[in-house]
């Protein structure tokens, strides 16, 4: 319990929501029809792998540039975070991507908000094979921000940004469809 009288547990704990705000806000904003026609599958993508580059990059050295919750679970299982930050960083991260996806609406006109980026399965594929899916993107993406923070690499969380964003990127490209 040491840990949460720290400064630097709590500047860690902000970090992850102030990243996972402006994720949902920058990602969601992308992904919105801001013009007609069909929304641009790799434009969302992009946005989303770019702003999580961007986001470890800058966040990295404070918290490790979680930002979502399946890489602070999978950190915590390999046993690479204690279970107060996990918790932290969890509820930090839900509240962070509330407190984005409000600023959103509240800043986006209504014709273009639509459902604010929600997400659905596509008519021909069923939810057993949207879960499979979605858990074979989240351990590609967890895997490669596994490796990308491994300390034999560098040990500095920054050099995590470029492949972890492009994790995330490629996994939006297949997935989103």
């Amino acid at each position: 319990m040491r840990e949460l009288r720290s400064p630097s547990f709590w500047r860690a704990v902000l970090a992850e929501f102030l990243g996972s705000l402006l994720y949902a806000l920058l990602g969601l904003g992308a992904s919105l029809r801001w013009a007609p026609g069909p929304p641009s599958v790799v434009g969302a993508a992009l946005a989303f792998g770019l702003a999580q580059t961007t986001l470890v990059q800058a966040l990295g050295n404070v918290s490790g540039g979680h930002v979502n919750p399946a890489v602070t679970l999978a950190f915590l299982m390999a046993s690479q975070l204690s279970l107060p930050r996990a918790l932290g960083y969890l509820l930090a991260q839900v509240l962070g991507m509330l407190a984005g996806a409000g600023v959103l609406y509240g800043v986006t006109p209504g014709p273009v908000r639509g459902t604010l980026g929600l997400s659905a399965l596509h008519p021909g594929v069923g939810p057993g094979q949207g879960t499979v899916v979605e858990l074979l993107l989240t351990a590609q993406f967890v895997l490669c921000a596994f490796a990308s923070f491994d300390e034999r690499h560098d040990g500095r969380p920054a050099t995590a940004a470029v492949p972890v964003g492009f994790s995330l990127a490629l996994g939006h490209l297949f997935g989103v469809r």
